[in-house]
């Protein structure tokens, strides 16, 4: 019983310290404007954001004028009654925190968007959702990006399993020192 507490803090102790960046991969993301599916539920990433990253590319000419950098992060409530963190995008969404891309400004394919930037106010993530989308805010705009986010400060929620398996390798281990 005694190894089974161990093995359990042992994992439990390895997911807390590993605080990492999650980084999204996205290929022909397509997004019209106002767009945001959610990439990231509520409870699906934990720790403290302290910063975004982008590295993208609008793949195809955007109709309906929307550059590469209307590529937008929104976090907050799942329904959006609360949004805490705009980055991206023209249009604003009464985000608490607005932060803006510095370049990107063009909407002809193979115009890239790389930034990285701080937030003012870091956001404990643990019950926020993250959406990805196109921050032009009219309908008839239209966007295609290829590239990566990246979510500074935070990491994945390892799923039960995987715990479990800690849990088993280390009562296996303990019972392979006293054989």
């Amino acid at each position: 019983m005694k190894s089974l507490l161990c093995a359990g803090v042992a994992a439990c102790a390895l997911t807390a310290a590993a605080s990492a960046d999650v980084t999204f991969e996205f290929e022909n993301f397509e997004a019209a404007g106002n767009f945001f599916p959610p990439i990231f539920a509520a409870g699906e990433l934990v720790g403290t954001l302290t910063g975004v990253g982008i590295n993208a590319e609008l793949v195809a000419d955007a109709a309906g004028g929307a550059w590469a950098n209307d590529l937008t992060i929104l976090v907050g409530a799942a329904d959006y009654s609360t949004l805490n963190l705009q980055a991206g995008g023209f249009s604003n969404y009464a985000a608490a925190e607005r932060l803006e891309w510095i370049n990107g400004g063009s909407g002809f394919a193979g115009t890239t968007v790389i930034d990285e930037q701080a937030l003012a106010t870091p956001l404990d993530i643990s019950d926020l959702t993250v959406f990805l989308g196109n921050g032009w805010g009219t309908e008839t705009s239209f966007g295609e990006w290829s590239g990566s986010i990246t979510l500074i400060g935070v990491d994945l929620v390892p799923a039960p399993g995987a715990l479990a398996l800690l849990g088993v390798a280390g009562l296996a281990g303990s019972r392979r020192r006293r054989a």
